[in-house]
């Protein structure tokens, strides 16, 4: 049922009281229809979308006079799931979290946190890249050589030292005073103090490259020069490929 019998233009703001509207509210949210109730809405009176529709409204209406929200329409079922019957969404975890986190429905939020998939990455996986120095930055350096490097190329490559400890770290500086001398631009991740390996914080560089839409594959870089140790234990060469 519409708000108003009336065709408001499209991004006129409301300027009537929430009272004197009907208890029942059509909304497009990101170019999708939702029709639900003003008290479903304002069911966590603290929350940011309870304070959409509470006192002197803010917010703008469609051609069709719907309240109209700029967000992923796709995820507002799952919130408006919730507020209807408190069921926590089982599907697309992530991206509800950010719409929940987005309209501060905490006790949603606190939910969804609990839940295997955002508990493994804010409670283990952040955790422990935060202990990586520089791991954001790092990320960054690598896509801004792969791009200098990819130049008429459907391949370019990055190489990668990753050392877990400070022994390590010294015992792969020989190695990379040779590739700079070389003139070859290595990221160095590490040391840490945390459980995961190796193995696991590659995983992590692979999965945060690939979330910026990039393709890459990792494997073992053989140095062309003699080590005491086996560098393939150290260097790594990740390999973009842009078509």
């Amino acid at each position: 049922m519409s708000i108003s019998s009336e065709h408001k233009p499209l991004g006129k703001q409301v300027t009537g009281s929430l009272h004197m509207l009907s208890p029942i509210v059509e909304l497009n949210v990101g170019g999708e229809v939702y029709t639900t109730t003003l008290s479903t809405l304002k069911k966590h009176p603290g929350s940011k979308l309870a304070e959409m529709f509470t006192g002197q409204p803010k917010l703008r209406t469609d051609s069709e006079g719907r309240f109209f929200i700029d967000r992923p329409g796709t995820y507002f079922k799952y919130i408006l799931e919730y507020l209807r019957s408190n069921q926590v969404p089982t599907q697309c975890i992530q991206d509800v979290y950010k719409e929940a986190l987005f309209y501060d429905i905490e006790p949603l939020i606190k939910q969804l946190e609990d839940s295997p998939q955002i508990f493994g990455e804010l409670v283990a996986r952040r955790q422990f890249l935060a202990r990586v120095p520089n791991y954001s930055e790092n990320i960054e350096l690598m896509i801004r050589i792969a791009r200098a490097e990819a130049v008429a190329s459907r391949q370019s490559s990055v190489i990668v030292c990753v050392v877990r400890t400070e022994e390590d770290a010294a015992r792969c500086q020989d190695a990379l005073n040779s590739l700079d001398m070389d003139k070859k631009s290595v990221v160095k991740f590490g040391p840490w103090k945390a459980v995961p390996s190796i193995s696991d914080l590659l995983d992590c560089i692979q999965m945060d490259v690939e979330a910026k839409g990039y393709k890459i594959s990792f494997q073992a870089h053989v140095a062309e020069k003699g080590f005491r140790f086996k560098s393939h234990d150290f260097f790594y060469k990740f390999l973009f490929t842009w078509w």
